[in-house]
């Protein structure tokens, strides 16, 4: 019985233990991360670039005045990828099912072209899916998509160009694909490096999840309190209920 005891006793500090770390770990998340996740099947989700006068929305604030002259509450806004300076994609861009910039398969420099870099896309029955560009394919039935890099998560994996440690820190947002086919969109609090970016999504169970943009990364989440409308930005994701 003493020795059935002492690792009945064991076992308990250790599962104590155990969950003291993970209620640490969460709280660390939590001071860094800012998430927010959404079923594609039960909410409207999004993607937004020009106005009515075919001009850039710009900033999340003239995207959310749009919105609400459109009988529309925005729940969610974030930029939703990389832009040239003209402020269109920079990448795939589908809107509509109407591909307004196509598909960028080129090499070059910066995070866009460290490889693999990915789509993250919606279709027509509203499901949501992150790839990596190479297995990319529109068969006529993607309603919204946007190409950014690099790949954050792959295949369950982190991108192996990161390196844990890393002194590159700076905000960064991104989107994964959770287990349950929700969307889960990401942005740091506080500048952090692209492995612990990375190992949050894979640490929530992304397979796959894709980097969006560094320090111009904006988000509107006023459930948390979080409430960021300037910007300058080529492409927008968008989350909305009726007025």
């Amino acid at each position: 019985m003493k020795k059935s005891g002492a690792i009945l006793s064991t076992v308990f500090v250790l599962l104590v233990a155990v969950a003291a770390l993970a209620f640490t770990w969460t709280h660390q998340d939590e001071d860094r991360f800012l998430s927010y996740r959404v079923n594609p099947q039960k909410h409207e989700l999004k993607l937004y670039w020009k106005g009515d006068r075919n001009s850039n929305f710009g900033s999340i604030q003239n995207l959310k005045l749009w919105l609400e002259n459109n009988k529309r509450k925005v729940v969610f806004a974030m930029n939703a990828g990389m832009y040239k300076p003209d402020g269109s994609p920079q990448g795939l861009y589908i809107e509509n099912k109407k591909t307004l910039a196509p598909l960028d398969t080129l090499s070059g420099n910066g995070n866009f072209y460290l490889k693999p870099n990915g789509v993250f896309y919606l279709t027509t029955t509203n499901t949501a899916v992150v790839c990596n560009t190479a297995s990319f394919k529109d068969s006529g039935d993607i309603k919204y998509a946007t190409q950014s890099g690099p790949m954050l998560v792959i295949g369950g994996q982190i991108h192996p160009s990161f390196k844990a440690g890393s002194a590159n820190l700076n905000i960064r947002n991104g989107v994964g694909i959770l287990p349950t086919g929700e969307v889960v969109f990401v942005i740091s609090k506080v500048p952090v490096n692209f492995y612990d970016f990375a190992a949050y999504f894979k640490n929530i169970g992304c397979k796959n999840a894709l980097y969006l943009d560094g320090f111009v990364s904006r988000a509107y989440l006023p459930e948390k309190n979080w409430m960021q409308t300037d910007g300058s930005f080529g492409v927008m994701i968008g989350v909305t209920e009726p007025e």
